[in-house]
């Protein structure tokens, strides 16, 4: 397995990851039906915030949390939520993906969810043992 430490390989992931969320009967009404998520626009955003966070790339891609906000306004996202959003992210980079630099995707995506579960959906998230036996990234 090769790492994932190129624009492709992350738009691989970010593609497969959301191919997954569309699949999961918890997640989809969140983006599908709350959110009513535009793919077209959404995909390319989460690529340009992953190569940014993994890659170094310097592109402005705005803000994050608003929209996040927004959706728990809409609907509460729950710790289940957060839980199963993260079990796929660490599904799909297992899938395809070795190294350190998938390692760090999994921990971002733990530090990101932690900080969204307590500032923005007003929970307590830690990731659960049987997905994550890393550490997040620092904060």
């Amino acid at each position: 397995m090769s790492d994932l430490d190129s624009r492709t390989a992350i738009h691989d992931l970010v593609v497969d990851f959301y191919r997954a969320i569309v699949f999961d009967d918890l997640l989809d009404p969140v983006f599908s039906e709350v959110a009513e998520v535009d793919w077209g626009e959404h995909i390319p955003r989460l690529v340009d915030y992953w190569c940014r966070i993994l890659l170094g790339d310097t592109d402005h891609i705005g803000p994050i949390m608003a929209a996040h906000r927004h959706l728990h306004e809409l609907s509460p996202v729950r710790p289940e939520h957060c839980d199963r959003w993260f079990a796929l992210w660490v599904e799909c980079v297992d899938a395809r993906w070795s190294g350190p630099v998938a390692l760090r995707a999994k921990g971002h995506a733990a530090s990101v969810m932690r900080g969204m579960a307590g500032h923005v959906f007003g929970v307590e998230w830690v990731p659960d043992s049987s997905t994550w036996q890393g550490e997040p990234a620092p904060r």
